[in-house]
């Protein structure tokens, strides 16, 4: 019969050779973790900025908001995939195919929540790019006739004869608009 020292001893004993086993098991994942976030690092680092080069001879000086919100939208989803992908590298295949998964229900979700602003932020990309519709000139909408002010991403400001300033979603006005010509 064994006594509860003698039991203890080996307990010990055998949680330290399962704990070093396991150590060694793990040693060649965690080498690769480090090594592939080491070069992820690098090379999200490269794409993002010929994204961002690319952008800046796409998009004037004073859209650069637009330039830097694509710029962080392609660094979320790159950081995004090497997280699962580093998941993959440590045994935790299955954690990251549900995370993944239920990122993708999340971003549904949030997509049809966020439908109008996702719209409003679409047309607004196209009434920046659009060089007839600028600040100074003179717009008939759905709704109204003013000058413009300001076109900013989400929404356009339009100052009125009256001396009113009018602030319409990007989506309505891009929808159906008139520029008055010089009399």
């Amino acid at each position: 019969m064994q006594t509860p020292v003698d039991f203890l001893a080996d307990l010990a004993v055998g949680t330290v050779n399962e704990l070093a086993a396991a150590l060694r098991a793990a040693i060649p994942r965690l080498v690769m973790a480090i090594i592939f976030v080491s070069l992820a690092y690098v090379a999200i680092k490269v794409v993002l900025a010929v994204v961002r080069r690319f952008l800046d001879r796409v998009y004037p000086t004073e859209q650069d908001l637009i330039a830097q919100l694509w710029v962080t939208i392609v660094g979320i989803f790159l950081w995004f995939g090497a997280a699962l992908v580093l998941l993959n590298i440590l045994g935790l295949g299955a954690i990251a195919a549900s995370l993944g998964t239920a990122t993708g229900f999340l971003a549904l979700g949030v997509s049809y929540a966020l439908s109008e602003m996702i719209e409003d932020a679409v047309a607004g990309v196209y009434l920046l790019q659009d060089p007839d519709f600028n600040p100074g000139d003179r717009i008939t909408t759905q709704s109204m006739t003013g000058t413009v002010s300001a076109i900013e991403l989400r929404k356009t400001r339009f100052e009125l004869d009256e001396g009113d300033t009018v602030v319409l979603a990007n989506r309505e006005v891009e929808k159906r608009w008139t520029k008055e010509m010089d009399a």
